[in-house]
């Protein structure tokens, strides 16, 4: 960069990971800070956009989650505006947070996805036990655009299954049932279209939810458990959908890990969390790129594309 550069931190938001993007703010604020960078906090919602019309931002790095945050609206907004920020664009993150979009755009591009069925806003209880003949009796029923294991149930027989589908589209308006896969929960940070080290994540719970991620000190996330060949496989897989969709700085890929050793993509996730128990500086750490680093270095990328385009 060849000037001092100001930085705005648009963290808070109105999605249900609103408190998990106030605390990753503050994270990156610290961190900006710490890099150099003149940096300001925002609380953002669209009721108060006021911050994107401060002439004296250059970059905008957002930490949001969620509804008017990672599902494209906001990029959109930055991009009508011409204005610089962290993260995809609208396009890119419109498709990676909601499940359907982003699960065929992997499919076709090669990458293992988990045999799943999308429930419809007219189906009932009945309907889905129907189309669920034939079905694992293990199953998952997640919201198609939520983030952090919201709304996400593991149900082991079709009529459960089918009530807590229904439930799930009537509280988010939209919901999709997967084939449960047994195996190790790994993730893949991507920085600037390159992977990071494989996590292995642990949890006391039944599976890595909300306050496994967030809350509980009892999960555990390990680096260097998974066998080289897989961990690569990993890898190149998560930069493909990266590169699928068209996503750029950063992002984190979930997988599951089978006992085949097959390693299926459950969702990408363009605005990862910056708290103590986010999985991006985790990765970064473990690679020896610092939080401070780490952030500056997305800060550069962001305005170095914006600057080229």
């Amino acid at each position: 960069m060849q000037k001092p550069i100001k930085v705005a931190v648009l963290s808070g938001g109105i999605g249900s990971e609103r408190q998990v993007s106030l605390k990753s703010g503050r994270t990156v604020y610290d961190a900006l800070r710490e890099a150099g960078l003149e940096t300001v906090l925002v609380d953002f919602t669209p009721e108060d956009r006021s911050i994107l019309d401060d002439k004296s931002v250059d970059v905008f790095f957002l930490i949001l989650h969620g509804q008017f945050g990672e599902d494209g609206q906001l990029q959109k907004i930055l991009e009508e505006r011409n204005l610089c920020f962290t993260g995809s664009g609208s396009e890119a993150s419109r498709k990676a947070f909601d499940k359907r979009l982003s699960k065929e755009a992997f499919a076709a591009a090669g990458v293992p996805v988990v045999r799943h069925l999308i429930v419809n806003a007219n189906d009932t209880e009945k309907d889905l036990v129907h189309r669920l003949n034939g079905s694992p009796r293990k199953m998952v029923v997640k919201p198609l655009r939520q983030g952090s294991s919201v709304g996400v149930e593991i149900t082991s027989e079709p009529a459960q299954t089918a009530a807590s589908a229904v439930r799930c589209m009537k509280t988010y308006g939209d919901c999709m049932i997967e084939e449960f896969i047994a195996g190790r929960e790994i993730t893949v940070g991507i920085l600037n279209g390159r992977p990071l080290p494989l996590i292995e994540i642990r949890s006391k719970a039944a599976f890595y939810d909300y306050q496994a991620k967030y809350i509980s000190d009892s999960t555990e996330y390990l680096f260097d458990t998974v066998d080289k060949n897989a961990e690569s496989r990993a890898q190149e897989l998560a930069v493909r959908c990266f590169q699928t969709l068209g996503c750029r700085h950063l992002s984190r890929v979930d997988f599951i890990l089978a006992a085949d050793g097959t390693p299926y993509v459950l969702e990408i996730n363009t605005l990862p969390g910056f708290t103590s128990h986010s999985l991006l500086p985790m990765a970064a750490a473990k690679a020896g790129i610092a939080k401070s680093v780490l952030c500056r270095q997305i800060v550069e990328a962001a305005w170095n594309s914006f600057n080229r385009e």
